[in-house]
């Protein structure tokens, strides 16, 4: 009997896929767990298997395109089944669809920004397709690199991620020496470049429009001197291996000032509000592609080095997009730091279902007058934005209060 494939639920908050590329064809033989497509949700491009045995009798989405989840995107079967007769009895859009496709093993695979190739030679199989990784068809099928013109690397010829890097590597240079021979010396109207909507970027517009919109948001600011905060990393740095960052001491005073403060660790459901017993903290990371929120759990129960080391492990899985589902879900509370960027101060949207996000500047030098003697001191400006639904002003107030605290004194976080 034929089953039907619909396009899985990758991610928590992920309402439709693109199919960046079929790795089968109509007619092949296909095994339960053989790689049969790769798909770009709103977080990542991941590889999708198949959740059958038998032949691929039908494709439902040519590569490139766009459908919610759970509408038919394949079917597997027995050769000679009525392939019709199934779509027809089946219906094709999530809103008659009534089963989901079995949940099997999803392995992510990174996309990058690439550029356009110049000539090479692949190696292809028996069958006439080009031998590549998954990573390199990906990272080629994202900015339409043909990877028949690129010669690979890896056993028996097979494309690796390295062979797309250098091929675009040497593409750069013919580019630009074409560009530069035939500037003009003024730029017409129609000169621009339309980029279709990444899923991630789609969530992205959806989420934070929701939120902006939805909840009423208002803004609390505060000052804190971050001298003896700075002392206390200059001595950490001497006693521990682990590079522990002002965002690590951060993520701890605000877990801390989260445990003081219960009515800011919450969320709006509706028709309640939930107050959570746990710190779950989001670390806002900046991507090409747009803006992620790997999750540091339990982060009250944690020590610095500990903080230190995960949100490490999570940024960079982050940037490669080999984050997991669950690594980027549960959050109660989320930071948004620019400090690095020289920015010293700005607002920040609510991430949902947090009440709250902290928004963190650089830390910058002033002089203030300090027992009729002027003084050099460093300061730091915070600006948390709140869901005014959950939370008051008073609220929020003693949470920055508390954060203050804890960051002046900094042997609170040990305490």
């Amino acid at each position: 009997m034929a089953e039907i494939v619909r396009m899985p639920a990758l991610s928590d908050t992920m309402t439709e896929g693109t199919l960046v590329a079929w790795h089968k064809n109509v007619g092949d033989k296909i095994k339960s767990g053989d790689l049969l497509a790769e798909i770009e949700t709103d977080k990542a491009v991941m590889e999708f298997q198949s959740p059958f045995d038998g032949i691929l009798l039908h494709i439902g989405i040519e590569a490139g395109n766009a459908v919610p989840v759970n509408d038919i995107i394949a079917i597997v079967g027995k050769a000679g089944e009525d392939v019709n007769a199934i779509l027809s009895g089946a219906g094709s859009s999530s809103a008659t669809a009534k089963t989901e496709t079995p949940a099997k093993e999803v392995i992510e695979t990174i996309t990058a920004p690439l550029n356009q190739p110049v000539h090479n030679t692949a190696v292809s199989d028996e069958e006439g397709r080009v031998k590549a990784s998954p990573l390199a068809k990906a990272m080629a099928k994202e900015e339409g690199v043909d990877l028949s013109k690129v010669s690979g690397s890896g056993d028996d010829g097979r494309i690796v991620k390295k062979d797309v890097e250098s091929f675009i590597e040497s593409s750069k240079t013919v580019v630009t020496e074409t560009k530069t021979a035939s500037v003009q010396s003024t730029v017409t109207e129609d000169a621009y470049e339309d980029v279709s909507l990444t899923q991630m970027r789609k969530t992205i517009a959806r989420r934070l429009g929701e939120s902006m919109f939805t909840a009423p948001h208002f803004y609390l600011t505060m000052e804190i001197c971050m001298d003896k905060l700075i002392e206390t990393r200059k001595q950490l740095k001497k006693l521990s291996e682990d590079s522990i960052s002002f965002n690590d001491f951060i993520i701890k005073a605000c877990a801390k000032a989260l445990q003081k403060n219960p009515g800011i660790n919450a969320s709006w459901l509706g028709d309640r509000i939930r107050y959570y017993k746990y710190v779950n903290i989001g670390v806002a990371v900046a991507m090409e592609e747009g803006l992620v929120v790997p999750v540091v759990k339990n982060a009250d129960i944690k020590s610095l080095s500990q903080i230190s080391n995960e949100v490490i492990k999570l940024a960079e899985a982050a940037r490669e997009r080999k984050l997991q589902p669950q690594e980027m879900t549960g959050n109660t509370f989320t930071i948004s730091n620019l400090g690095m960027f020289g920015i010293d101060e700005f607002t920040a949207i609510i991430n949902p279902p947090d009440a709250c996000i902290l928004a963190v500047g650089s830390i910058s030098k002033r002089l203030v007058l300090e027992n009729e003697q002027v003084k050099e001191t460093n300061i730091m400006k915070v600006t948390l934005s709140c869901d005014h639904r959950v939370v008051d002003g008073a609220i929020g107030a003693r949470f920055l209060k508390s954060l203050k605290d804890t960051l002046e004194e900094p042997l609170r976080l040990i305490i």
